[in-house]
């Protein structure tokens, strides 16, 4: 047994123990304790972000991409939405205790089901380290305990946060333990956790496409998967040009680097002649790179030849897989066969092809005539999120304080027994 092994296993145990507790706690504790640990982050503010200006500091070094960097960054105004995510977390209704589902049988007993915390979370994320304040508040409200590994990229950054947390909880009586950072950057300890399936519960990778299937392969305990997101913007024939204009912009270039941001148009050739200059007309001047199909490149000739790669490419930065298509079957078929079950979007004027969109899709999202960067907790009214499940259990798409719980039969009686005594 390593000593890794006994640290890990020492700050499991520790974990689950704390479990109990926040089990227990009252909805008004629970939201005392979020709106302390809101407060604490503002407070701790400076030497978060100098910790961050560290990891910041050390990415450059390393070569990391503009985008990355991006998603590394801490402000003001980034911690100010921080802990606004945890305030309106603190706002959201309690899951625990709900009873739903309430039937009485033909044997006299009443049958429902109760929900109640997952236990303890482990919560495996690279760079952006408000994801370190998301998950643990929304794993206490929903009456967990987490264990939380950021990436590397952001080591200081994530210790100095969830400092402010553990301090928070520490003020309101609640264990510190309840949030715990694994103290090590290195690849092994992630393996160690992951056979700890004695004391962990349920575990969410979320970050790049090596990490989730490193992390879906080697674990012994279930796994929730945020995986990459090719998201795929169609326009049908019927589509409104501003609108569509519009939808793309803010889809592909609002912030590239994130998993909501469009990375393939489609577009129905009947209306290629009409939108597809002024579509490419937007790129061009926002600095996109177009890898586009035959069609694309004999009407917009900035744009590179694709090749199949690109199709199912999640290039999280300014290069845009744009393809004509003949129908919007075929649309459908494309997006099956390269999509990540992220989001899709559909921009049209025609309510049969929007209907027909929304139940030919199976993605977590799918969206008419709307950004895809609205696939997002906050924006769906789940308060912050703890990743976009693309995988179909337990939970799919952006999960919210719901998401991490889970439900248990309960049976009312008045003495009924299966067989007569």
């Amino acid at each position: 047994m390593t000593d890794t092994f006994q640290i890990i296993e020492k700050m499991a145990k520790e974990c689950r123990e704390a479990s109990l507790s926040i089990a227990g706690l009252s909805t008004a504790k629970k939201n005392e304790a979020l709106l302390e640990i809101a407060a604490q982050l503002m407070a701790d503010e400076e030497k978060i972000i100098k910790a961050n200006v560290l990891d910041i500091s050390a990415g450059r070094g390393k070569g990391l991409s503009e985008a990355m960097l991006d998603r590394l960054s801490l402000n003001h105004d980034r911690m100010e939405k921080m802990a606004e995510a945890i305030r309106e977390i603190a706002s959201l209704p309690d899951p625990i205790g709900e009873i739903s589902e309430m039937i009485t049988r033909s044997s006299g007993i009443s049958v429902g089901k109760m929900r109640i915390p997952l236990g303890v979370i482990a919560m495996i994320y690279e760079a952006r380290p408000n994801v370190t304040s998301d998950a643990a508040a929304l794993c206490l409200k929903a009456g967990n305990s987490v264990i939380l590994r950021g990436g590397s990229e952001a080591f200081n950054s994530n210790q100095a946060i969830a400092g402010s947390l553990r301090t928070a909880l520490s003020k309101k009586g609640i264990p510190a333990a309840a949030v715990s950072l694994l103290p090590s950057n290195d690849r092994k300890a992630i393996a160690e956790m992951l056979t700890m399936d004695k004391y962990i519960d349920l575990v969410i990778p979320r970050g790049g496409e090596g990490l989730i299937r490193y992390v879906a392969e080697t674990s012994r305990i279930p796994v929730i998967m945020h995986y990459k997101g090719v998201c795929h913007l169609f326009v049908d024939e019927s589509a409104d040009a501003d609108m569509a204009r519009n939808i793309l912009i803010d889809g592909k270039t609002s912030r590239p680097g994130v998993c909501n941001s469009l990375e393939t148009l489609l577009v129905h050739e009947k209306a290629g002649a009409r939108l597809l200059p002024v579509l490419g007309k937007a790129m061009a001047e926002r600095g996109v790179e177009i890898r586009g199909c035959p069609m694309t490149c004999a009407r917009l000739p900035e744009a590179i030849p694709a090749v199949e790669s690109d199709w199912g490419a999640e290039y999280l930065s300014l290069t845009l897989a744009v393809k004509v298509v003949s129908s919007m079957d075929e649309a459908i078929t494309h997006i099956r066969k390269y999509g990540s079950n992220h989001t899709e979007v559909i921009v049209t004027n025609d309510l049969k092809n929007s209907n027909g969109f929304i139940r030919a899709i199976n993605s977590s999202v799918v969206m008419v005539n709307a950004s895809s960067r609205f696939s997002d907790g906050g924006e769906f009214g789940l308060g912050a999120e703890i990743g976009i499940s693309t995988s179909k259990l337990h939970a799919y798409g952006p999960m919210g304080v719901k998401s991490l719980t889970t439900q248990k039969f309960i049976v009312m009686g008045q003495g009924e027994t299966r067989h007569p005594v």
